[in-house]
């Protein structure tokens, strides 16, 4: 399927709601729209069978995730995904942001020192830090958090010494809709938390919850 055939499949069911949970949705949140257009933040093809359309929610964290049978061309289930960030940060109250990308070959995605302004805040950074961030992207949360750990796995030695040079931490946030019970799951399978053991690398989670729930 095209780009131009997903969404016109997207917009014909948001029009006529042959699904319940459409209507349920389309109920308590939006869309985006620019210029007209249905706004699609990512087209995900990586699955053989699947296609999932992720469609930013208007004044949302979250996403609609439109998921399509590939084979038949039938959009088969509308449901949310969280805005899920996973980034590896390594903080330290002695290095600068320059001393601790030293360690590692992988080069950082964003970097800080202590006494600087924190991103729209007023507040200061108390450690220096640096974080790698290679999939910004939306996706599922086990997506994300192996592709990272396939970039940090590309010099392994060097993060390895980063962990036991500053606290390093694989930082994963998920900013959920608020439904009506279950918010969703991570699931760590045992080939990343061996890999995660490797490397030296703990994992923190951090969940929210936004939006309204089902009437």
């Amino acid at each position: 399927m095209t780009d131009k055939e997903v969404v016109e499949l997207i917009e014909k069911e948001f029009t006529e709601k042959t699904l319940a949970v459409t209507e349920q949705y389309l109920d308590i949140h939006q869309p985006i729209y620019k210029n007209g257009q249905l706004v699609i933040s990512r087209i995900d093809r990586e699955d053989t069978d699947t296609i999932i359309a992720y469609l930013p929610v208007n004044d949302e964290y979250f996403f609609f995730a439109v998921y399509i049978d590939i084979a038949s061309k039938e959009l088969v289930s509308i449901t949310t995904e969280s805005r899920n960030t996973v980034s590896l940060i390594a903080i330290s109250e002695i290095l600068n942001s320059n001393e601790i990308q030293t360690f590692t070959t992988i080069k950082a995605n964003e970097t800080w020192n202590k006494g600087d302004f924190k991103l729209n805040s007023k507040l200061k950074h108390a450690f220096s830090g640096i974080e790698f961030l290679p999939n910004p992207e939306p996706d599922e949360i086990e997506d994300k958090l192996n592709k990272l750990l396939m970039v940090l796995q590309q010099d392994k030695s060097g993060i390895r010494t980063l962990a036991s040079n500053c606290n390093a931490f694989v930082q994963v946030t998920m900013d959920f809709h608020r439904g009506n019970q279950i918010l969703g799951s991570a699931l760590l399978c045992l080939d990343d938390i061996q890999i995660l053991n490797e490397l030296n690398l703990k994992v923190r989670f951090d969940f929210t919850a936004w939006g309204e729930p089902f009437r």
